[in-house]
């Protein structure tokens, strides 16, 4: 596997700026970093480990119950402010009510709303009440909702009204342990066997005391897909407030009373958790956009609102891109500090984009679902090697390690050495269980390491590089085939707006590397560009590593959070089943 693109340059920051950065020198961190201090830093001593309590009542009894914890951007613009000590009074009345409507105080809350004020309050509420909240995709067809209420045995369901009439009310016989559901309507009655949620959280009771958790006790539930069959049900704790804190602080440079627009869905783990949890940790105004992708309306968005921390996917860069460069240069964003992006590999031509058309680069990071916060990232102080996800967390423990015979493990010691990429165990936010699922859960250890299932290189300086997924990494003729990198130099050339690659079986070479592409406008689909293509992906890639073959695709298949989903793409070129495909973007 080769090392760094020589045609991307290492970017080094300011001096000035890197000394500002909230981790201003990594190795110093990482050697006094401990999890006991971090979380001693957020925890009261005699009060509950409560996530609520943690991420609002630290605030407003610190006096800061004024600030604006949220402000929704409605599609005409106006806005809607949310400070702390409100949404503190909200999610009490809403955790007051779950008190009221499930007793005993074992069920599990969903919601299945968009990017609103009553999704905060349902999920600090639930916090608040000591039960397990999970949000939902409003993509979601009845089908995929219908699967994740019965694997998370939902009690309790907030919605709008609009949402259940068309996609849970005829749910409703199959789903038995679901006994309330509340809905956001636009003050029209709410149908027979719902609650209306503007009369269900009328008058005021006060503020609750949240109740008694321990930071190990189960507090966020979160389903991903899988390749076949059920998705599965990732636990995370309270604790994950503590990864929360540390990793907006670290990962995001993220400071007390700056503006952190995260762009994700709130149906995805990445909306949750530096949508609305990370920002309230560090004290921050989370800034929500209710509307979905226009590159327009970003931009004037993130200059009316003086977004200083600005999280995105690598699709959503990819489409800004795609709009221009000019476009972007349009607007001013002088208070524009840090840009991140998740979700997927960022190529290295979107990072250095950044710099074209911000002053700043893309700072990309990774971790999943299972892990629950950030794990490896580029820092605002550190030099970013464009392709890289960069480097460790402080506190967290990551190695490129080889699955052995005996059923243990080997590390790669090798700089840019491919293995299976692993941390150990016992970070806060750690998964603590698939549910219902213990077997495919402990299979994920080996030897106090959390095998992730990522395939990664690690460098002679400590850069962590993605390689592909087990599953999708491309055996051809003897070398082994990142597809993120035949699609980075595919991205490079400029009429290629999207790439997916996927390797296809032959009886000779094992698998040929095929390639689907989506063009940018004014590019047209002709065979002369599919040979250009070709030829670009060799000089670039050399003969052993190029796309065999180039496909052009007016749309690849990807999820709502912006992942290509290469698996869709080599089901349905082989003619394979394609698995559970609730997560694709337009799927209904």
């Amino acid at each position: 596997m080769p090392g760094t693109d020589p045609s991307f340059a290492v970017l080094r920051k300011p001096a000035a700026e890197a000394a500002a950065a909230n981790l201003a020198d990594y190795e110093r961190e990482r050697a006094r970093f401990s999890w006991e201090a971090a979380r001693a830093a957020l925890h009261v001593p005699g009060k509950p480990f409560n996530i609520a309590g943690i991420v609002l009542d630290r605030h407003v009894e610190a006096g800061r119950g004024g600030q604006v914890a949220a402000r929704f951007v409605e599609r005409d613009w106006r806005r809607r402010d949310v400070s702390y000590s409100e949404l503190q009074r909200l999610s009490s009345r809403f955790a007051t009510l779950l008190q009221t409507l499930d007793p005993a105080g074992d069920g599990r809350v969903f919601s299945l709303l968009g990017r609103c004020p009553q999704l905060h309050v349902t999920a600090l509420g639930t916090l608040r009440a000591g039960r397990v909240f999970c949000p939902l995709f409003t993509a979601f067809g009845p089908e995929p909702i219908q699967t994740r209420l019965t694997l998370g045995a939902a009690r309790v369901l907030v919605t709008t009204s609009s949402l259940y009439a068309r996609k849970v009310a005829a749910l409703r016989p199959l789903l038995p342990a679901l006994q309330h559901v509340i809905l956001v309507t636009d003050g029209t009655p709410a149908p027979q066997g719902t609650l209306a949620w503007h009369e269900a959280l009328a008058g005021d009771g006060g503020v609750c005391t949240p109740a008694s958790t321990t930071a190990d006790i189960p507090a966020l539930l979160h389903f991903t897909s899988g390749t076949t069959g059920q998705p599965k049900g990732v636990v995370l704790p309270h604790d994950t407030v503590v990864a929360h804190h540390a990793t907006a602080r670290y990962a995001l440079d993220l400071r007390d009373q700056d503006r952190i627009w995260c762009t994700a869905d709130p149906g995805w783990v990445t909306g949750l958790a530096y949508g609305v949890l990370a920002p309230l940790a560090c004290g921050a105004t989370s800034i929500v956009d209710t509307e979905e992708f226009d590159p327009r309306r970003w931009y004037r968005l993130l200059a009316e609102e003086r977004v200083t921390v600005w999280y995105t996917a690598p699709t959503a860069v990819r489409m800004l891109m795609k709009a221009g460069t000019g476009l972007a240069r349009e607007t001013a964003l002088p208070e524009l500090r840090f840009l991140a992006s998740v979700g997927e590999p960022l190529n290295p031509e979107a990072v250095t984009w950044g710099v074209e058309a911000f002053g700043r680069p893309f700072h990309d990071n990774w971790w999943q679902t299972e892990t629950g916060a950030i794990m490896v990232a580029n820092y605002a102080a550190e030099p970013v090697k464009p392709g890289s996800m960069g480097r460790p967390v402080p506190g967290v423990d990551a190695a490129i390690l080889l699955r052995t015979g005996e059923g243990g493990v080997a590390p790669v010691e090798s700089p840019d050495a491919v293995g299976e990429l692993a941390l150990r165990a016992g970070w806060p936010s750690m998964f603590r269980g698939y549910l219902g699922q213990e077997a495919k859960y402990r299979a994920c250890f080996v030897d106090g390491w959390y095998l992730t299932g990522d395939l990664a290189r690690r460098d002679a300086d400590g850069y962590y590089w993605f390689v592909g997924r087990k599953d999708d990494v491309i055996k051809s003729a003897g070398h082994l085939i990142s597809p993120f990198e035949v699609e980075s130099a595919l991205l490079a050339h400029p009429a290629v707006a999207q790439a997916g690659v996927i390797g296809l079986p032959d009886a000779v070479a094992h698998e040929l590397v095929k390639a689907f592409v989506e063009l940018k406008p004014g590019f047209d689909a002709t065979e002369a560009l599919r040979r250009e293509l070709l030829a670009h992906a060799r000089r670039r890639l050399g003969a052993a590593v190029a796309p065999r073959d180039v496909a052009f695709v007016a749309s690849l298949p990807r999820t709502r959070s912006g992942k290509i989903m290469r698996r869709v793409l080599k089901a349905r070129e082989l003619g394979l089943p394609e698995g559970d495909l609730s997560t694709l973007e337009g799927a209904a």
